[in-house]
């Protein structure tokens, strides 16, 4: 399957004139920028175009979907998913379409293909970056809206351009969308410098509760479902927490399991020279070397010992 250049796809977009843009599962702020984004960016040149609403979205993103949403896609709709490296990765509410997304758009290096026609570039540090290219492409004229859906994507997912993803065009896309008026500081004070009294605890639940191993060059935290319902988070509480593990002095792989009825969600996080998604092809994820994912059926405490098993082979390879 040919992977498609920004041109290519900014011929696809003119080509057609009725969209439906699909998210992941559990939406962060990438996906949901770039779907914002490109939904916008398409209304601009007069196409129709929905956001199939994605009932996972926290309420600190809704804002970004306001008046773009639909329900269902209409007969005719071309199907795009953004951000979502397999089909795996789309909500259960979305299965019935895996076999309909005519168009992917992502930067996941290690994702399946699950689309007849593909954009992905894992040098992107997000994928709202390349939905800024296809925009440049399209000449078409960035408004305060896409700014804002644009800048969200790219900050989320370089968190607040500290990853080591970060690089001069994730620079050069944030500066045009604070020319285009995005609200960089009320976003930044949202995204990354309000926590709620409940993750904070949760927190300081998980620093009591990370086992280091390796010299300390490894973390891993197995978090059980009742402590979440205990405290009393939510999912807009539980972002970055595989982050907030790797920041412990010393450590540069971490890993944190969520527990759920089904089995246990694995985020795996990583400096450079350490890599996240080779320890979650193990376990039939992926995702980039310094963030990455998975899920195993599995008991917490199996999964937590195969993870920690997993990391140590991975270092000795």
């Amino acid at each position: 399957m040919k992977n498609l250049t920004r041109a290519d796809v900014a011929d696809y977009l003119e080509r057609y004139d009725h969209y439906c843009i699909l998210t992941h599962r559990r939406p962060d702020g990438d996906t949901v920028g770039s779907a914002a984004a490109l939904c916008r960016l398409l209304r601009a040149m007069g196409k129709t175009a929905h956001v199939l609403y994605n009932p996972e979205i926290t309420e600190r993103y809704e804002p970004l979907f306001e008046g773009l949403t639909c329900k269902e896609p209409a007969d005719g709709d071309k199907i795009v998913a953004v951000d979502v490296a397999e089909d795996a990765m789309l909500p259960k509410a979305f299965s019935y379409l895996r076999n309909s997304v005519d168009l992917k758009i992502d930067h996941h290096g290690s994702g399946r293909e699950f689309a007849p026609n593909t954009l992905v570039d894992p040098e992107s540090a997000a994928c709202a970056e390349i939905i800024w290219d296809i925009l440049d492409e399209l000449g078409v004229e960035m408004d305060e809206k896409m700014a804002e859906a644009i800048y969200v994507g790219t900050a989320t997912d370089t968190g607040c351009f500290r990853f080591a993803n970060t690089n001069v065009h994730t620079f050069d896309v944030a500066a045009e969308c604070a020319a285009a008026g995005a609200n960089v500081f009320a976003w930044n004070q949202l995204l990354f410098e309000t926590n709620s009294l409940e993750k904070l605890r949760l927190q300081g639940w998980i620093a009591e509760n990370t086992k280091l191993f390796s010299g300390g060059t490894m973390a891993v935290c197995a978090l059980p479902k009742a402590v979440e319902e205990r405290i009393g988070v939510d999912e807009d509480d539980m972002g970055n927490l595989s982050s907030f593990i790797r920041s412990i002095e010393g450590v540069r792989l971490a890993g944190l399991l969520r527990e759920n009825e089904n089995g246990c969600k694995i985020s795996v996080r990583a400096v450079p020279g350490w890599d996240a998604a080779a320890i979650c092809e193990k376990f039939g994820g992926g995702g980039h070397a310094g963030a990455a994912g998975a899920f195993v059926k599995l008991p917490l405490a199996e999964a937590a010992k195969a993870l920690e098993e997993a990391m140590l082979a991975w270092e000795r390879s």
